[in-house]
């Protein structure tokens, strides 16, 4: 590790942030950035002293906001805080996301206008650095005041509640853990649990894993897409520059001019320039379209995770002593709305990526049906279809938008939210599905290929294929196909065709 990023100055993106989850890069707190909250902080401590009402500081929550608390409970007012939103439901989120959670909240806190002490921040970043991350259930946010469950499960270690994880699998309780390290629950003060559980750290952690994952699947998605037009002697007219100019939408111009790089000077299509068919089905000739109409929705959620990875979504803002402002910055349709459009966009691939993998097994143009010599006997590829069926359909179930939805919460003073929470787990789940649907495609374009020898095909394609062949075989008779599938799929997260088809 030789990098590092400053927490609350440095600007952070996606890649940075799964870079500091892994080890890769670490997080630091400057000088600078520790003069900054401790200023505020002090704010909040003199408004808590005052006679001035304000928002979470010496009031209740939610519709409660006209509550007055006394100086004296503003301490337990954000304990109970942290217990009674701890309402979180259903099997813990994965270990990369809560830590994913605490690294945007320090990054959120270190900015300075949450009110909350130093000594907060660097106990979750205790947290962080030693990789003891608490249990999160993944049900219970609705994208109103931020992830105010997910979050308040989050930092119940904090106070000696809740349960700690190394490793994702065995929880502890965290007192237990705690006390291994010589350290004590803490006292919260005013505004502090507020500060913790308010913000859109759940919906924007799974948000990172998307944009990683489906950027990944984008690239593959191209690369054997390829491998299919080949094997299928797909024809190169759809992809000449001169045709999508003339509809130049980014996607499409990007997608188009991968597909050139990856046919230059291959011997498949000379083989065929002559042949007489005069177009291909829409999931090969429409492929800049496509692919290119779900990499421009991924560049506009691409813009929207930054933006939101280095925002305060905080409530109220303390900007000084004499300056608190209470707005919604903490409501999740920001971020709502581009995951149910980029779970779209994700599903798309998958269906078009299925429709390919029935075209390689029709048995059409020198293919043998389901890609295997003796079919009949063998059912060869036949069911892998199936699967990535299976697999498209669920994807379309889950592409309704959960955005579209509302119900008020909190007596109606929360009248409006976001579901950005069930859009983020439900878009994380398209996108799983997708790289297995992927998958399937690489694994039966791999076979075709196999058919057209002894033609080659360009260096890039070749040097894909050949690595596909390191992992799985040729097939000439029935195997078991998920054992395959399983190795496939690890080719796709493993990004090695990514890095071959961008050699030079």
């Amino acid at each position: 590790m030789n990098k590092n990023f400053a927490y609350g100055t440095d600007y952070l993106t996606p890649d940075l942030a799964l870079q500091i989850a892994n080890g890769e890069v670490r997080g630091i707190i400057t000088e600078e950035v520790k003069l900054k909250v401790k200023k505020n902080y002090e704010a909040v401590q003199k408004i808590a002293k005052g006679k001035k009402l304000v928002y979470s500081i010496n009031t209740g929550f939610g519709s409660l906001c006209t509550t007055i608390i006394s100086k004296e409970e503003t301490g337990k007012l954000q304990e109970n805080l942290l217990k009674s939103h701890s309402v979180g439901v259903g099997e813990p989120i994965e270990h990369q996301l809560s830590k994913l959670m605490m690294i945007l909240k320090i990054h959120a806190l270190c900015k300075g206008f949450s009110g909350i002490s130093l000594e907060v921040i660097e106990r979750i970043y205790w947290h962080v650095e030693r990789n003891v991350i608490p249990l999160v259930p993944e049900q219970g946010s609705v994208g109103a005041s931020g992830d105010l469950a997910p979050l308040a499960h989050l930092f119940l270690p904090l106070i000696g509640l809740g349960y700690l994880s190394k490793d994702g699998k065995n929880y502890i309780k965290s007192l237990e853990i705690l006390q291994k390290h010589d350290l004590t629950p803490m006292k919260l003060q005013a505004k502090e649990g507020l500060a913790l559980i308010n913000g859109t750290q759940f919906i924007t952690a799974h948000a990172i894993v998307i944009h990683e994952k489906f950027r990944n699947c984008l690239e593959n998605a191209d690369i054997i897409g390829a491998l299919s037009l080949e094997a299928y002697l797909g024809s190169p007219q759809p992809f000449d520059d001169d045709l999508i100019r003339l509809r130049p939408h980014q996607g499409a111009l990007l997608v188009a001019k991968r597909i050139r790089a990856f046919l230059k000077d291959s011997r498949f299509i000379e083989s065929h320039k002559d042949c007489g068919r005069v177009q291909d089905p829409y999931s090969i000739r429409c492929i800049p379209q496509v692919h290119g109409a779900s990499r421009d929705a991924f560049l506009h959620f691409k813009g929207v995770v930054e933006c939101e990875l280095n925002s305060i979504t905080d409530n109220p803002i303390i900007i000084n002593e004499n300056k608190t402002i209470s707005g919604g910055n903490f409501h999740g349709q920001p971020l709502a709305l581009p995951l149910d459009y980029v779970g779209l966009a994700a599903s798309e691939i998958g269906n078009i990526s299925d429709r390919r993998t029935y075209l390689l097994l029709e048995g059409k143009w020198g293919l043998p049906a389901y890609l295997i010599e003796k079919s009949g006997l063998n059912s060869g590829f036949m069911i892998t279809q199936y699967t990535s069926a299976a697999l498209v359909s669920e994807n379309k179930s889950m592409c309704f938008p959960a955005s579209a939805d509302s119900i008020p919460t909190s007596m109606g003073q929360e009248d409006h939210v976001s579901m950005g929470s069930i859009s983020a787990r439900k878009t994380l789940r398209i996108v799983h599905n997708l790289e297995k649907i992927l998958a399937i495609e690489l694994l039966c374009a791999a076979q075709a290929f196999d058919f057209r020898r002894p033609l080659k095909s360009s260096l890039i394609l070749e040097a894909c294929h050949a690595y596909v062949r390191q992992k799985i075989p040729h097939l000439n008779e029935d195997v078991v196909l998920s054992d395959y599938i399983a190795k496939s799929l690890d080719i796709i997260k493993s990004k090695e065709l990514v890095k071959l088809s961008n050699k030079d």
